[in-house]
C-alpha cells in the first residue's frame, strides 16, 4: 500500500519546486506480514520515458517513507513512488536470526542460491554463490558472503527481483526557474518619476541595494469617467492623474501605453537597463477597465448591466470604485466567453513580446478559478518561465485555490502578523506555510507593507518598527516585496481606522528625497547581500522556529540543500523597549556541536561570538538593534574578513 503522497495538491493539481531545490518526498508505505519493504521514487519530466532522478525512500517509523529529488529543468514533471519486497533483506534477516538462534538454516541457504540466480552478476555474487555451495563448510561461514552489502547492492534493481512492485498513481509537479522561489522585490508607480526614462535612471540605486524584481502597476492610459481626486475623493481636479487601476481611455486600453509615462521604445529601453542590472519587471495584470475604456464601447456584454441597462461600476462595500468597471467572466453566449478569455490572455502574450516574464496579477480572487485553471498552463505551455504572483488579501481556503491551480506565488497575511505565538501569531504561520500541506504548492511572498497597506506596528512608527519588520519579511520567506517609501519610514495613515497611507501614491504623484541621510537604505542593502551569500535564505522547507523564553522575540533557523550553510535568525517584535532571552537551539539537528563551544558570526554587524551550549542569551536594544542573522557555520581560522559593520545609526537600528 502507498498512502499520502507528498507533495501534492488536494485536488490533483502540479506541486511547485524550482530547478536545483531539494524536493523532500513522503510516503505512508506498508504490505501484509513481516517482509522487508524496499522503495524508490523516480522524477520523469514532460516526454521523456526514462526518469530524470530516481532516489531510494528510506523508512523514516510509523510506516513513513523520505527522500528528495532535485530537478534540474523548468516544465511539467512528475513523481512516481515504487514499492516492493526486498527480497534479500527479508532473506538475509530471516537467515541471520535462525542462524543466531542455533536453528536449521538449509532451507535459507537453498533459498539464497535460489536469488542469486536473479542477481546482477559480479565477483560479490559469484562468491557468495559458491561459499553457499560449500556444504563441507559450517552454516554461518556459508551464509556470510551472501548477506553483505555488495550482494544486497546486486538484489537491489526491482525490475530483476520483485514480484510485487506497486507503482503509485504518478503525483504532478511544475518546476519553476528559480525567481519563483527567490526573490527581492521593489515597487513603484513610475508617474511618480516621469515617467520609463525617470524609473530607468532609478535603477542602478535600486539594483546596488540588492533587489531583483521591479513592480510597476499598471502603466495603461487611465480614464477620465469618475476619476478619483486625491484620498479617493469622488471629485478630481483636471492636474490629477487618477487611479492606475481604472484602466482603459480613449488612448487604449491593456495594450496601450500612458503617454504621460512613455512609449514602447522607452519601456523596452527600461526593460533593458534592468537586465543590464541583473533585474527584471513584473508588470501589473489588473483585468478590469475604466468607463472609457474600448472593450466598453466595443464588448458591452463583456460586463455586469444593473436592471437599468447601465454598466455596474465596481464595489467592496463600503468601498466603491466609480471608476472602475470589473469584467462577466461569464457571458450568456458561450462565443462571448471564448473571446472574452482569448483576449486576456492576448495581454498577457502582448507584454510576453515586450519582455515580461512575471506578472503580479490584481485580485485573482474576484475572477473565476475556471478562468485561471485554464489561462496560467495556457501561457506557461509556450512560456514555461512565466510566473504569477497572486494579489489576493482573501480567505485561506481561496488563496490556497489559487495557488493550487497555477499560480507561482502568493501575497500572505504576514503584513497583519505581528504577534510570535498564538493562531495568528508569526509562529503558526510559519509552521503551516513552510511545512504545511500547502507548502507543497503555494509559495509565499512577504510584503510588510503595499500602496494599500499600512498596518501593525508601521501605523505612526518609528524606524525601527520598519528595521524589524523589513529583516522579518527578507528571512523568514525566500521572496520578499516593499513598496517605495518603505525605507523613508512614510508612517502616515488615513485615518485611524483606514490603514491605507495619507496622501496616497494611487491617487497622486509623489516626490521623494530617497538620498537624504538616516534612512533605511544601509540595511536593505545589507539584508540583501546577505541572502545572496547564504544559500540557506533561499529555501523555505528547511525552516525550523527556534523556542525562546521571551514571547517579544522570534528566532528561526534555516538550512541549505547540502547542510552546509546553517543561519539562525533572531528578531525583536517590539520597537519601542529592550528585550532579552535565552535560546534553546536543538544542536544536533543543526550540525553543530555539543560537547565543545563554536564560533557564530553576525552577518549584520560582522561581530563575531563564540557559544557553549544550546542556550545562548541575545538582548535586543530598538535603537541601536532590532535584529541577528547568524551565520553558524563559521571557521574563525578560514573565515573571510568580516563584512563592513552597520553602523547602529543606519536605518533605525539593526
Amino acid at each position: 500500500m502507498i498512502d499520502d503522497i507528498r507533495p501534492a495538491t488536494p485536488s490533483g493539481y502540479p506541486a511547485k519546486a524550482v530547478v536545483g531545490e531539494s524536493v523532500p518526498v513522503r510516503a505512508v508505505i506498508f504490505r501484509e506480514g513481516h517482509d522487508t519493504i524496499a522503495a524508490r521514487v523516480a522524477l520523469y519530466s514532460a516526454g521523456r520515458q526514462d526518469p530524470e532522478e530516481v532516489s531510494a525512500l528510506r523508512p523514516l517509523g510509523d510506516d513513513e517513507w523520505g527522500a528528495a529529488v532535485t530537478p534540474s529543468g523548468v516544465g511539467r514533471h512528475a513523481l512516481v513512488v515504487e514499492a516492493w519486497t526486498d527480497r534479500h533483506a527479508t532473506w538475509a534477516h530471516k537467515a541471520a536470526v535462525k542462524l543466531d538462534a542455533g536453528q536449521d538454516v538449509s532451507v535459507e541457504i537453498a533459498e539464497g542460491l535460489a536469488l542469486l540466480e536473479l542477481a546482477e552478476p559480479g565477483p560479490a555474487v559469484e562468491a557468495a554463490r559458491c561459499a553457499l555451495a560449500d556444504a563441507a563448510a559450517p552454516p554461518a561461514q556459508r551464509l556470510a558472503p551472501a548477506l553483505g552489502a555488495d550482494v544486497a547492492a546486486a538484489l537491489a534493481d526491482p525490475r530483476r527481483v520483485a514480484l510485487d512492485l506497486t507503482a503509485a498513481v504518478p503525483k504532478p509537479l511544475w518546476v519553476d526557474r528559480e525567481r519563483a522561489l527567490v526573490g527581492a522585490w521593489y515597487e513603484l508607480f513610475p508617474r511618480s518619476y516621469g515617467g520609463f526614462k525617470g524609473v530607468a535612471e532609478r535603477v542602478p540605486a535600486l539594483a546596488e541595494l540588492g533587489f531583483d524584481v521591479l513592480y510597476l502597476p499598471p502603466i495603461h492610459p487611465i480614464g477620465t469617467t469618475s476619476r478619483k481626486g486625491p484620498g479617493n475623493a469622488l471629485d478630481a481636479g483636471p492636474d490629477d492623474p487618477g487611479s492606475p487601476w481604472a484602466i482603459g481611455s480613449t488612448e487604449g486600453g491593456h495594450l496601450a501605453i500612458h503617454p504621460d509615462l512613455g512609449t514602447a521604445g522607452d519601456f523596452a529601453h527600461l526593460v533593458s537597463v534592468l537586465d543590464e542590472h541583473g533585474m527584471e519587471v513584473a508588470l501589473d495584470y489588473a483585468l478590469q477597465c475604466s468607463p472609457d475604456h474600448p472593450w466598453v464601447r466595443e464588448h458591452p456584454e463583456w460586463f455586469h448591466h444593473r436592471p437599468d441597462g447601465s454598466i455596474a461600476y465596481a464595489e467592496n462595500p463600503p468601498k466603491q470604485y466609480q471608476d472602475i468597471y470589473p469584467i462577466n467572466f461569464w457571458p450568456a453566449a458561450e462565443e462571448d466567453r471564448g473571446a472574452l478569455w482569448a483576449a486576456c490572455k492576448g495581454i498577457l502574450d502582448h507584454w510576453i513580446a515586450a519582455g515580461v516574464r512575471i506578472f503580479r496579477v490584481d485580485n485573482p480572487h474576484t475572477k473565476p478559478v475556471a478562468f485561471w485553471e485554464w489561462m496560467i498552463p495556457a501561457v506557461q505551455a509556450e512560456h514555461p518561465e512565466v510566473l504569477f504572483l497572486a494579489e489576493a488579501f482573501t480567505r485561506p481556503h481561496v488563496m490556497a485555490k489559487l495557488a493550487e491551480v497555477g499560480f507561482t506565488q502568493s501575497y500572505t497575511y504576514f503584513t497583519w502578523r505581528t504577534e510570535r505565538d498564538g493562531e495568528e501569531g508569526i509562529w503558526a504561520y510559519m509552521e503551516e506555510l513552510a511545512h504545511g500541506p500547502k507548502a507543497d504548492y503555494m509559495r509565499p511572498n512577504f510584503w510588510p507593507n503595499t500602496p494599500d497597506i499600512l498596518s501593525g506596528p508601521l501605523r505612526d512608527g518609528p524606524p525601527s518598527a520598519f528595521a524589524l519588520r523589513y529583516v522579518l519579511a527578507a528571512t523568514l520567506t525566500p521572496s520578499y516585496g516593499v513598496y517605495s517609501g518603505y525605507e523613508l519610514y512614510e508612517n502616515q495613515p488615513a485615518s485611524a481606522t483606514n490603514e491605507e497611507y495619507l496622501d496616497s501614491e494611487k491617487y497622486q504623484v509623489r516626490c521623494r528625497d530617497f538620498d537624504r541621510e538616516g534612512t533605511l537604505a544601509p540595511l536593505m542593502r545589507a539584508v540583501n547581500a546577505i541572502r545572496r551569500r547564504h544559500p540557506a535564505l533561499s529555501r523555505l522547507r528547511s525552516m525550523s522556529m527556534v523556542p525562546g523564553d521571551n514571547p517579544n522575540i522570534v528566532a528561526y533557523s534555516k538550512v541549505s540543500d547540502d547542510g552546509s550553510d546553517v543561519v539562525l535568525c533572531a528578531v525583536t517584535l517590539d520597537p519601542l523597549h529592550p528585550q532579552e532571552t535565552t535560546l534553546h537551539i536543538d544542536l544536533g539537528a543543526l550540525g553543530l556541536p555539543e560537547d565543545r563551544p563554536f564560533y557564530v558570526r553576525d552577518e549584520l554587524s560582522g561581530e563575531l561570538y563564540l557559544w557553549t551550549g544550546a542556550h545562548p542569551y541575545i538582548r535586543f536594544e530598538p535603537d541601536t538593534r532590532v535584529a541577528h542573522i547568524l551565520d553558524l557555520r563559521v571557521d574563525p581560522v578560514a573565515a573571510s574578513p568580516a563584512p563592513r559593520p552597520v553602523a547602529p545609526g543606519d536605518g533605525g537600528g539593526v
